[in-house]
Formats: C-alpha cells, sequence, structure tokens
C-alpha cells in the first residue's frame, strides 16, 4: 500500500494537490449553496404566505358555506313542518267528508224510505179511487 509512495515520491504531492482543489471546490460550492438555500428560503416564505391567504380563503368559504347550510336546513325543517301542516288538514279534511259522505248516505236512505211511502200511499189511494169508483157504477 506504500509502495506507490515510496517508489514516486511526487504522488503523494499530487494527491494533497488535488485535496486542495477539492476543499476550494467544497467552499465554492458551500457559499453557492448557501446563496441558492437563502434563494430557496425566501421562496418558500413567499410560498408560505400564498398558502396562508389560501388557508384563509378557504376558512372563510367553508364559514360561508356552512352558513348557507344553515339556512337550507332550516328552509327544509320549515317546509317540513308546513307539509306536516298541510298534511294534517287534509286529514281533517278527508275525515269530515267522511263524514259528510255517512250523513249523505243516510239522508239517501230517508228519501228512499219517504219514497217508498209516497208510493204506497200512492197506490193506497189509487186502490180507495177504483173502489169508489166500482162502487158508483
Amino acid at each position: 500500500m506504500f509502495d506507490k509512495f515510496r517508489e514516486g515520491g511526487g504522488e503523494m504531492v499530487e494527491e494533497r494537490i488535488e485535496e486542495n482543489v477539492n476543499s476550494e471546490e467544497s467552499v465554492e460550492s458551500t457559499s453557492t449553496v448557501e446563496s441558492v438555500s437563502e434563494i430557496g428560503i425566501g421562496e418558500l416564505i413567499g410560498k408560505r404566505g400564498k398558502l396562508e391567504e389560501a388557508i384563509d380563503y378557504v376558512g372563510l368559504m367553508i364559514k360561508n358555506l356552512k352558513e348557507k347550510l344553515q339556512k337550507v336546513s332550516e328552509y327544509i325543517e320549515e317546509e317540513n313542518r308546513g307539509i306536516k301542516e298541510l298534511a294534517n288538514k287534509r286529514k281533517r279534511v278527508e275525515d269530515e267528508a267522511d263524514k259528510v259522505g255517512i250523513i249523505i248516505n243516510t239522508l239517501r236512505d230517508r228519501l228512499s224510505g219517504i219514497d217508498r211511502i209516497i208510493d204506497d200511499e200512492g197506490n193506497r189511494v189509487k186502490r180507495i179511487k177504483e173502489s169508489r169508483e166500482t162502487l158508483d157504477d
């Protein structure tokens, strides 16, 4: 391993030169990285600000949507109450209509009874007239 250093003593010097070149490159790259990272940090800060604005905007939109949802829910509840009231009124009207129908049928039955009585009395009157006519003859 050390044989190459013994044979050509200049190689070790070349390696030191390469180390210096590498260290200079690393210093330059470090300063470049620092300036790039500073630029990157600035961009990130700008993006963070935009994100905060976007989050605020989205939060406001969500708040507005919740308010609209609340209003729609209240409207739906009001409509449902109205529908229930109408259904109850309809039920009462149907019940009253059923009662009126029963009364009408009862009155029809009574009228039919009266018609029978009238027919019976008419037939009786005819028989009486016929019997008088036969007695008169």
